[in-house]
């Protein structure tokens, strides 16, 4: 009977079409799978999307489409971008599935039965990007401390999920399982910053949005994204909270591996443990919070305009080169980084040079010299001891890496292999041996072994180029192919099929950036769409509350405690005023001292990072808040009404 294995990944936020970045966790999750599967577990791979939250209601009212309408779309983006690059998902939760949410349902009332979660009030900064509340002490110069994105006060009632009763649990359990958080340095991370204080409670459900599933036993409050999208592990077996376990559950819970990005290391290694053990679940074997993929050694953003698509990297390269490149570039706990360039050397130096070049120079050879026809000699190998022991230490290797997760090292193993390869043909001289009728069982045996190295290779990368591999395999015309036949000498003749080239060497120019470029500048039908306005509409009445006056700044200074920040005394006529301001990134204080700025003279005060701020400087950005001007008011004087 095989052995059960389920990895799952973080379920996709169905905000936007995925760029190479969200992408890559599900390649290496299917390598990893892939890897299982060769070896003989009963993989189940689950992967899918989260569609409920703030963002997605806002999003879909921008559109002037229903939420589910909204989803629908990213959601089948995303799965057709998987299936693109050849994902192996066994299957596709989606949090709007309605066996999701009704056991979404019954588990937050299962948790407020038993007292686990309470009723109470919320009041602290919410990013929406993020759907996160946080303290004032976590915001960085007053935005979100994940995102740097803008934040807004909030209060509002909520339901909360105790943590302080399981902290000791959770925290012993880490210790005594030191494989659960992965890679160590994650695992520090947790114990060092985040469990070391005592836990506050956890909002769990929200008022001020719909798109969601609802309490049953207070309908006007939506169950919040952490326990909605974090059981979609556990309901994409079939579990049910009331019911007795269903039979994938009993086959595969706990999950052997939650594949995840860094970023939201906390919520699977803090409040899903929680959650399970709230809920009388065992806790998954492994949390693996793998690395990101940066553009130009910056972290991917659609809104900073840096990113790439995976079918873009598909239409330049192909799938295979594309997998190849996230999977060997991206270490095991270091970040990686992309760019057009570095995928257009990476093809040309490892894949047609190294790979396929040896691959297509051996099978010419087959031909040219034995028709094709090889048959493993009675002569010993002793001529090719070393590459035959490059062989075998590289599966002893690749093996040892691939079990810790280490796909990258576990590639540059294969690699290692196949440039001794071709180190081998320049030793040995086939072309040189050719001319010699006595040196022709040796030429044999030289062909004999390279082909050898490159099933050995084959099998190896079949988990990261399957495509690949399945071409290197009709090349060969040779069916063994599993692990077990990983043994040098095992073939007893190859009887070869003809040579195709695996990969072209690729200009980065005329290959690669014209094409880049032209797509960029290709014109874009236009599309009329009936514009919404960004916020709410309001009243003159509305508009009329606000007090704007005209202030001159008499000081100006950095934050002692935020640098992004610029503490100013502003003359406003009936007194001067403390005001706090982020626009030290655009203005030095000693250019704002003497100038008359627009002050919103009625605005609540607030402390920004201890500074009290009683007022508000108004300022123009462009979309993308990368300029920034204050409006300037030249010839009024302090104190002077704005209409």
């Amino acid at each position: 009977m095989k052995k059960p294995f389920y990895l799952s990944t973080a379920i996709a936020y169905t905000s936007s079409k995925p760029h190479i970045g969200n992408v890559y966790e599900a390649i290496l999750a299917d390598a990893i799978c892939r890897y299982k599967r060769k070896q003989g577990f009963d993989v189940y791979f689950q992967t899918g999307t989260d569609e409920h939250g703030q963002k997605i209601e806002l999003k879909a009212k921008e559109k002037n489409i229903a939420p589910q309408e909204y989803v629908d779309h990213i959601a089948s983006e995303i799965e057709k971008t998987y299936k693109l690059m050849n994902v192996s998902f066994d299957h596709f939760v989606r949090t709007t599935n309605k066996d999701h949410e009704k056991v979404v349902a019954k588990a937050f009332e299962k948790l407020l039965a038993k007292g686990d979660i309470y009723k109470g009030y919320y009041e602290g900064w919410y990013c929406v990007s993020c759907e996160s509340f946080f303290t004032e002490k976590d915001l960085v110069d007053g935005c979100c401390p994940d995102c740097g994105a803008k934040v807004t006060r909030e209060k509002e009632e909520a339901y909360f999920l105790k943590l302080a009763p399981y902290q000791a649990k959770l925290v012993e359990y880490i210790k005594t399982h030191p494989d659960f958080i992965q890679p160590e340095s994650r695992k520090n991370e947790m114990l060092n910053n985040f469990l070391k204080e005592p836990l506050p409670d956890l909002c769990v459900s929200r008022t001020s949005y719909t798109w969601g599933v609802k309490v049953s036993s207070d309908p006007k409050h939506v169950i919040y994204v952490w326990i909605d999208a974090l059981l979609n592990y556990l309901t994409g077996l079939g579990y049910d909270v009331d019911e007795k376990n269903s039979p994938m559950v009993e086959k595969y819970w706990p999950c052997d591996v939650h594949l995840i990005g860094k970023d939201i290391l906390r919520f699977h290694t803090i409040y899903w443990p929680i959650i399970l053990m709230a809920l009388d679940m065992p806790l998954p074997k492994q949390v693996f919070g793998h690395p990101w993929i940066l553009m130009n050694h910056g972290k991917m953003s659609k809104s900073k305009g840096n990113v790439i698509y995976a079918d873009d990297l598909v239409n330049l390269f192909g799938v295979d080169a594309v997998r190849y490149y996230v999977l060997h570039e991206i270490p095991f706990a270091q970040d990686g980084n992309i760019t057009y360039e570095l995928v257009t050397e990476r093809n040309n130096s490892d894949l047609a040079n190294i790979l396929g070049n040896l691959v297509n120079r051996t099978i010419a050879m087959g031909h040219k010299y034995f028709s094709g026809n090889i048959v493993k000699s009675s002569a010993s190998l002793n001529e090719t001891s070393d590459l035959l022991k490059t062989a075998l230490d590289t599966k002893e290797a690749y093996f040892a890496h691939m079990d810790k997760l280490k796909v990258a090292d576990a590639i540059e193993d294969v690699m290692t292999l196949l440039r001794r390869a071709n180190k081998y043909i320049d030793e040995t001289a086939p072309w040189a041996l050719a001319k010699d009728e006595s040196k022709k069982n040796e030429l044999n045996e030289v062909l004999y072994s390279l082909l050898e190295v490159i099933r050995f290779a084959a099998i190896l990368l079949e988990n990261i180029m399957p495509e690949t591999s399945k071409e290197i395999y009709r090349q060969l015309n040779n069916n063994n192919t599993n692990y077990e036949e990983l043994e040098f000498g095992l073939v007893p003749s190859y009887s070869l099929n003809e040579a195709k080239v695996l990969f072209k060497r690729l200009d980065v120019n005329k290959d690669v950036l014209e094409k880049v470029l032209a797509k960029e500048e290709a014109p874009k039908a236009e599309v009329k769409k009936e514009e919404t306005p960004k916020k709410e509409l309001i009243t003159i009445d509305d508009f009329d509350k606000i007090e704007l006056v005209v202030g001159q700044i008499l000081e100006a200074k950095v934050h002692p405690n935020a640098s992004k920040l610029l503490v100013f005394k502003v003359d406003i006529g009936t007194e001067v005023r403390q005001i706090v301001s982020g626009i030290a990134k655009f203005y030095k204080p000693e250019e704002l001292i003497g100038k008359k700025v627009c002050v919103v003279k009625n605005l609540k005060p607030i402390k920004l990072r201890g500074e009290e701020s009683c007022g508000m400087l108004l300022c123009a950005s462009d979309k993308d808040d990368t300029k920034l001007e204050l409006l300037n008011i030249n010839t009024l004087n302090p104190g002077d009404i704005i209409c």
